[in-house]
């Protein structure tokens, strides 16, 4: 609720120039690339628990920075620390999901995924509601975040106090073992199919960041449908993701984690190759709602394949690695596109390639996943 529907018209409040507007909006995303890694290796290292603790901390305390804001690059600079929250969070969250229920990692990641959208589509709802009966004052609806993440800090202290023996056992230990967090970064370096299922993960968010932004353009410009249709299949993405991901969760449980990454990247490169052609509302919501069910399919298996492919006392550090590629993905895809739409490609030749990045990580997966064949992981 802190970014939308508020970010934009609180910067240009700020007179903001209309340069910078993209940078304010990109300045929480950059945490994600620099601290996911260090924070889900820590996780490894101190517990789960503390670092979830840390990033809440940041949830309670940022909400209120923005009550002091008066410039741009003051705002950009709250946005910035804010973002630590959420990049810390996922990834240990992730790991302790995959920790908890280790034979039903992909159900439960992705149920935990789907908990997270909704509250994304929810929050621009309420977020909306508000700035409309405050008239636009920005300050109350963030003390309203603030109490939010008050809120949440308070339930994570009582989680906090009910952390299992073995975590404190862990801590002791590794203050003898200062090599373990870097060790924990060699094993994913030197494992090609970590690296090549997080590539998959980022070519995923890659084409959702492209086609969230410029899917809307092609459907207003070109295929001159209106704001409500627009707005139907701008929700159904927004619904079909996290409605199927639980089921496709289930379905990587059930038949492995190749099958849904592989079919549901072909699935969702077909749907994305085939918007451009097509300006009839039936045939575009059905696309829409394949291409949902691909990414599902991918993003439901992605983080379990990782947990299972690092060792037990690694899976923070796979879970940060993979976020940190992920978010690397999410940031170059509107970026790339635009350039390619600037060349004169148009969205047919713009939407191919974002296609083709999705088959190209995807017959990769296939060869490395055939051909490497498992390392031992280091040992101190």
């Amino acid at each position: 609720m802190s970014k939308n529907p508020v970010l934009n018209p609180f910067a240009r409040s700020l007179n903001t120039p209309d340069s910078l507007l993209g940078f304010i909006a990109a300045a929480s995303t950059i945490p994600g690339i620099l601290i996911s890694l260090p924070a889900g290796s820590l996780s490894d290292v101190l517990g789960r628990r503390r670092v979830l603790f840390i990033s809440c901390s940041v949830f309670a305390t940022a909400p209120f920075l923005y009550l002091f804001v008066t410039s741009w690059w003051q705002l950009a600079l709250v946005r910035f620390y804010h973002g630590f929250a959420t990049a810390i969070f996922v990834p240990v969250a992730n790991a302790f999901v995959a920790e908890i229920f280790p034979t039903k990692k992909g159900e439960r990641i992705s149920l935990f995924s789907s908990a997270t959208s909704v509250g994304r589509a929810i929050a621009p709802l309420f977020g909306g509601y508000l700035l409309y009966i405050t008239a636009y004052d920005f300050h109350e609806l963030y003390v309203i975040v603030g109490s939010a993440g008050l809120i949440t800090l308070f339930m994570m202290s009582l989680f906090l106090r009910k952390k299992p023996a073995d975590e404190d056992m862990k801590v002791d230990s590794t203050r003898s073992q200062r090599g373990r967090l870097f060790e924990g970064w060699a094993n994913v370096a030197r494992n090609p199919k970590i690296i090549v299922t997080s590539l998959i993960e980022a070519s995923q968010y890659y084409a959702y960041g492209a086609v969230e932004f410029f899917l809307i353009s092609y459907l207003k410009d070109i295929a001159h449908l209106d704001a409500f249709s627009i707005g139907i299949i701008s929700g159904l993405q927004i619904a079909v993701i996290p409605l199927s991901r639980p089921f496709m969760g289930i379905l990587s449980d059930r038949m492995g984690r190749k099958t849904p990454i592989i079919l549901g990247s072909l699935i969702a490169a077909a749907s994305i190759m085939a918007f451009p052609f097509t300006t009839q509302l039936p045939l575009i919501v059905l696309d829409s709602i394949l291409y949902g069910l691909g990414f599902s399919m991918v993003t439901s298996s992605t983080p379990a394949l990782v947990s299972e492919l690092t060792n037990r006392d690694s899976i923070g550090t796979g879970m940060g690695f993979l976020s940190t590629i992920m978010d690397v993905g999410q940031t170059a895809g509107p970026i790339i596109t635009g350039l390619l739409l600037g060349t004169g490609l148009g969205y047919s030749g713009s939407f191919a390639g974002i296609s083709a990045i999705i088959v190209s990580c995807c017959l990769l997966f296939v060869v490395v996943q055939s051909m490497v064949r498992e390392r031992p992981p280091l040992v101190a």
